[in-house]
């Protein structure tokens, strides 16, 4: 069953291992622990539905409590702590796209704003319930999840935007087919989610990200129904899917998403490499991603991050062994991981991977074989489930991520951290900051920030200490010339970043995009958009 307070499923435990502790506590301080408030306590504090019962909707206290919030930290400090200020007075549970266009005619006439729900992991706000005289209902999309038409000559598959990502995969499979999506959230994020926050996935660089993907869909908005056919290609004016990528609900409920598959890869690989330090590392990287085509992911870890993995990974010693080698071979306390994955049949794999390994021993890597790589494929979905246990020791994570093409990227990592540093040091406390390059183009990269730090034990000096993470390291990005998101949406955490990208006419644009289609702004409200224009 889903933990109703955090990561995951409530039977899968990430154990901590003694050292990663050790290494933790060295770095910034011994955790405090803090007493979870309980479900039904927060359930108990619960104001009553302002809506009367209806078939279309249900008004359960727990499943309201359930849907209020996603995983930002933000959210988990509310449910931690029991401080949910505000939930939705009913949960939908939409099995058809009349059944979801009824909802929105119900809504329409009786004042209702909807907040749509995937896999509730959003870690950006797009789930915060509004402080409203408007009552909420939070329509989840589970129940939407199957395939609905598969095409095998154009390759095209149709299914209901609440599927799964497993449940996905598991459909397609059944016909030799993939879609190739897999997002750290994959487990629990839904494919209607990934389209309307733009989400790319760990492999695209083989696959592509959601937008490649995307070729059509229905959406049920508070004006009517809006069809996107699917073509290769069009020059037909406005592509309308354009609307619907990255619009986080605001327009409607997508119901339906027709996305681009293809054969299951026979093989896949993943190979790691050390560099002696950053620079080499980087230039390898932009080297590679040039001139090597098909590989599915170049994943570079700076040495603060691979000095942390490999940590948290035990085995202390096999480290000890792996750490010597590596300083034999000019690989030292700076030393950078490069995971190289390769998909599709063997000849393929191999095709791609020889000129990526002849690039990164050229630029001073060191091949030191796939386990690495197959233990990061074995836990990558997986490795999320540490949020739970390191809280249980007293940490909170928080992740920011940005793109930035190639000239900035160096800047941005170290800009990040330090911002982070800097924050936390206005209370007297150290953050752990380490970052990745998960997704490479010819132009830039994402750049992928992860921060550890303590617990304080109270609600409001922690919100705060994120409050301040969060607007340091926004603004870095801003002044360092990054978008404000690569692969997670704006929801309600990034709308107040978000002119320095798009300009004034570019915010009034997309207001009057949603006014048009949701002229009551009853569609996830204050979401998206600064305040002044929701």
């Amino acid at each position: 069953m889903r933990r109703w307070n955090g990561w995951g499923d409530d039977a899968i435990e990430s154990v901590l291992a003694p050292t990663a502790a050790e290494f933790l506590s060295h770095q910034i301080g011994v955790g405090s622990t803090v007493a979870d408030a309980s479900l039904a306590a927060v359930c108990a504090g619960v104001a009553a539905s302002r809506l009367a019962p209806h078939p279309l909707y249900d008004c359960d206290v727990e499943l309201r409590v359930r849907h209020s919030v996603g995983q930002s930290l933000p959210d988990w400090l509310k449910l931690r702590y029991g401080r949910i200020d505000a939930v939705p007075d009913a949960v939908a549970f939409p099995e058809s796209s009349a059944e979801v266009a009824n909802l929105l005619a119900h809504a329409s006439a009786h004042g209702i704003a909807l907040i749509p729900y995937g896999g509730g992991t959003s870690v950006v706000g797009h789930l915060t319930v509004p402080l409203t005289a408007r009552a909420v209902i939070s329509v989840d999309m589970r129940r939407m999840s199957q395939l609905l038409n598969l095409d095998t000559q154009a390759q095209l598959a149709t299914f209901g935007a609440g599927v799964f990502g497993p449940d996905l995969e598991a459909q397609l499979r059944a016909h030799a087919y993939t879609l190739g999506h897999f997002p750290q959230s994959f487990e629990y994020s839904t494919l209607g989610g990934w389209v309307v926050t733009r989400s790319s996935g760990q492999q695209s660089l083989r696959y592509g990200r959601i937008e490649q993907l995307f070729a059509g869909g229905r959406v049920e908005t508070p004006r009517g129904t809006l069809s996107l056919p699917s073509f290769p290609a069009s020059a037909a004016a406005l592509d309308l899917r354009e609307l619907v990528l990255g619009s986080e609900g605001r327009i409607g409920i997508l119901t339906e998403v027709t996305v681009r598959v293809r054969a299951q890869p026979a093989t896949e690989e993943f190979h790691a490499f050390f560099f002696p330090q950053w620079d080499a590392a980087q230039s390898a990287v932009m080297e590679i991603v040039r001139a090597v085509p098909g590989l599915s992911m170049l994943r570079l870890s700076n040495a603060a991050e691979t000095a942390t993995s490999l940590q948290l990974a035990g085995a202390s010693r096999l480290l000890a062994l792996l750490q010597r080698y590596l300083a034999w071979r000019g690989c030292g306390e700076q030393r950078c991981l490069l995971l190289v994955g390769a998909s599709g049949d063997a000849a393929a794999v191999r095709t791609a991977l020889a000129p990526a390994r002849r690039l990164a021993r050229a630029h001073g890597g060191i091949a030191v074989g796939r386990a690495i790589g197959e233990k990061w494929r074995h836990g990558r979905f997986k490795n999320v489930y540490l949020r739970n246990s390191l809280w249980q020791q007293g940490y909170a994570i928080d992740t920011v991520e940005t793109a930035c093409n190639w000239p900035q990227v160096k800047n941005m990592m170290t800009a990040l951290e330090s911002a982070a540093q800097q924050a936390f040091a206005q209370d007297g406390e150290r953050v752990h900051g380490y970052t990745h390059l998960s997704h490479m183009y010819a132009q830039g990269a994402s750049v992928y920030s992860t921060f550890v730090f303590r617990l304080s034990g109270d609600y409001e000096r922690d919100l705060a200490r994120w409050q301040r993470l969060k607007a340091a390291t926004a603004m870095a990005i801003v002044a360092h010339g990054g978008t404000i998101s690569h692969q997670h949406g704006v929801g309600q955490d990034h709308a107040p970043y978000l002119q320095a990208e798009k300009g004034a006419l570019g915010l009034a644009t997309m207001a009057a995009v949603y006014r048009h289609f949701d002229p009551e702004g009853m569609m996830n409200p204050h979401k998206t958009l600064p305040e002044r224009l929701t």
